[in-house]
C-alpha cells in the first residue's frame, strides 16, 4: 500500500519542488545578502503580523466606540422628531445637531430609501455603522460609507419622510494605515541599517580570506593577510595560513631538489658530449650524439614540467602582443600560423609561463595541421584564447585522457618537441594555475580547438 502511494505524494510535492527550484534561481547567491534575508525577513514579518494584530484590534475598538457615539446622538435626534413634530422645518434640530453634535441634517418628506448599494469586502465602518444603528435606532437605514471620501452618508426612514444625515468620516471612524505603513518602513530601516552594520563587519573576513586563497592560487603575493573576524573565521584563516606555508616549503624544498637534480644531469651529459667530441666520426657516434641530445630534450621537459617556473611573479602583460611573438615563433620554424585580439589586451599574468602554455598549444597544433589559427578574446573579466588547427583532431572520448602525463595517442596527439608527452598537461597545469582551465573540442574547420580560458 505505501509503494502505492509513492506516485500519489510525488504528484502532490511536484508544485512544491517546482516553486523550490525557482525560489533557490531567484535568491541572492552571495553570503552577504543571504545573511541580511535570513535575518531581516523572520524579523520583519513578525513584527508586521504583531503589529498589524495589534493596531487592527486596536483602531477596530475606537472604530466600534466612534460609530457607537455617532450612532447616539442620530438616535438622539430620531427622538426629537418624534416628540415634536408640530416644527414643520425643524429649524431648532438642524441647529442643534450643526452646533452641538457636529452633524449636517435634513428632513426630506415623501422619499424613498435608495436602493442597497452592493457591502465592499472589507469596511470596518460599514459593519460597525450597520450594526449599531440595528441596536440603537431599529428602523429602516441606508449608509453610504464609499461614496465622498471625507463624509459618511446616513438616512433613516421615518414613516413618510427620511431624516439625511451627514458626517464626518472622522467621526466615525480611526484609520490605522498610514500609521501602520509608516512603522513597519521605520522600523524595517532601523532592523536593515543595524544588520548591514554588524553583518558588513562579519562578512568582511570571509571576504579577504576567499581573496587570499584566490590570490595564493594564482602566485599573487598575500603578505597582508592575518586572521580576523569570528572565532571560526580566525580558525579557517589560520588553517589557510599554514597549509601556504606548507605548500611554499614544499614547493622550496622540491625546486632546491630539481636544481640539484638538474645541475648533477646536465653535468653528466656534459661529460658525454666532451667524449663523444674526442672520437672520431662515424655512424655509431653520430647515433649516440642524437640520443644524447634526446636524452637533454627530456631532461629538460621533465625537470620543467616538475618545476612549474612557479618562482615567476605575475606582471601586467599585453596579450595582443604574446600572441603575435607565439605565432611569429611558429612561423619561423616553417609554419602557418595566423592570430588576432579583441578587447583589452593588459592582463595580469606570469608572462613566461603563459606563453610556454601557448606555446605549447601551437606546437601540438602545427606538428598535425597545415593552417593555425589564434583567436583571443578579453572580455566580462575573462581572458579567452582558441588555437585551432585543420588536422585530424581527437576522438572525443580522448579529449580528457591526452592531458594525463605521458599519455600518448596511437598517432602521438600529446607529444611536446622533446617527445616526451608532456606538453598538453604543462599547458593545462599552467591555465589552472592562473585559475583558468584548457579545454579540447572540435574546431570551426574540422580540427582540434584547444581553448585557454582564464579570468582577467
Amino acid at each position: 500500500m505505501a509503494r502505492r502511494s509513492e506516485p500519489f505524494f510525488d504528484a502532490l510535492l511536484v508544485p512544491y519542488r517546482f516553486l523550490g527550484k525557482r525560489m533557490a534561481a531567484a535568491m541572492p547567491k552571495g553570503l552577504y545578502a543571504r545573511a541580511l534575508i535570513i535575518i531581516i525577513t523572520p524579523i520583519v514579518i513578525l513584527q508586521s503580523v504583531v503589529a498589524f494584530v495589534f493596531m487592527e484590534r486596536h483602531w477596530q475598538t475606537v472604530t466600534q466606540r466612534l460609530s457607537a457615539a455617532t450612532v447616539r446622538d442620530i438616535a438622539a435626534i430620531v427622538d426629537l422628531i418624534d416628540t415634536y413634530p408640530e416644527d414643520p422645518n425643524y429649524a431648532q434640530i438642524v441647529r442643534i445637531a450643526q452646533d452641538r453634535l457636529g452633524l449636517t441634517i435634513s428632513v426630506i418628506p415623501n422619499e424613498p430609501l435608495p436602493p442597497a448599494a452592493p457591502k465592499p469586502f472589507f469596511s470596518l465602518l460599514d459593519s460597525a455603522l450597520s450594526r449599531e444603528i440595528g441596536r440603537q435606532i431599529n428602523k429602516p437605514y441606508w449608509i453610504d460609507t464609499v461614496g465622498r471620501s471625507n463624509l459618511v452618508e446616513i438616512r433613516i426612514q421615518l414613516g413618510d419622510k427620511v431624516l439625511r444625515v451627514l458626517a464626518r468620516r472622522s467621526q466615525t471612524y480611526a484609520s490605522n494605515s498610514e500609521i501602520f505603513i509608516f512603522w513597519m518602513v521605520g522600523t524595517s530601516l532601523v532592523l536593515l541599517t543595524i544588520a548591514i552594520a554588524f553583518l558588513r563587519n562579519q562578512i568582511r573576513p570571509i571576504q579577504q580570506l576567499a581573496d587570499a586563497a584566490e590570490d595564493f592560487g594564482m602566485g599573487r603575493e598575500t603578505t597582508d593577510f592575518s586572521p580576523r573576524g569570528a572565532r571560526e573565521v580566525r580558525r579557517a584563516s589560520a588553517a589557510f595560513m599554514e597549509m601556504r606555508n606548507r605548500i611554499e616549503r614544499q614547493m622550496e624544498q622540491r625546486t632546491t631538489m630539481l636544481a640539484g637534480v638538474s645541475h648533477d644531469l646536465r653535468t653528466v651529459l656534459t661529460r658525454f658530449r666532451l667524449q663523444l667530441a674526442l672520437l672520431r666520426e662515424t655512424p655509431d657516434v653520430r647515433a649516440m650524439r642524437r640520443d644524447v641530445d634526446d636524452m637533454q630534450r627530456m631532461l629538460e621537459g621533465y625537470l620543467a614540467f616538475a618545476r612549474d617556473d612557479a618562482d615567476e611573479p605575475t606582471a601586467a602583460t599585453n596579450i595582443g602582443t604574446l600572441l603575435a611573438e607565439v605565432a611569429e615563433n611558429a612561423r619561423r620554424v616553417g609554419h602557418d600560423v595566423s592570430q588576432d585580439f579583441r578587447g583589452d589586451p593588459i592582463v595580469s599574468i606570469r608572462p613566461n609561463d603563459f606563453k610556454r602554455c601557448l606555446s605549447n598549444l601551437v606546437m601540438n597544433a602545427c606538428r598535425h595541421g597545415d593552417h593555425i589559427e589564434l583567436h583571443g578574446v578579453h572580455t566580462e573579466g575573462w581572458l579567452v584564447i582558441h588555437v585551432d588547427d585543420d588536422g585530424p583532431g581527437i576522438d572525443e572520448t580522448e579529449r580528457e585522457a591526452v592531458f594525463r602525463p605521458f599519455y600518448r595517442l596511437d598517432e602521438a596527439r600529446n607529444l611536446d618537441e622533446s617527445g616526451t608527452g608532456l606538453g598538453l598537461p604543462i599547458a593545462r597545469d599552467i591555465a589552472r594555475f592562473h585559475g583558468g582551465d584548457v579545454t579540447l573540442s572540435e574546431a570551426p574547420d574540422g580540427g582540434l580547438r584547444a581553448t585557454v580560458r582564464i579570468p582577467a
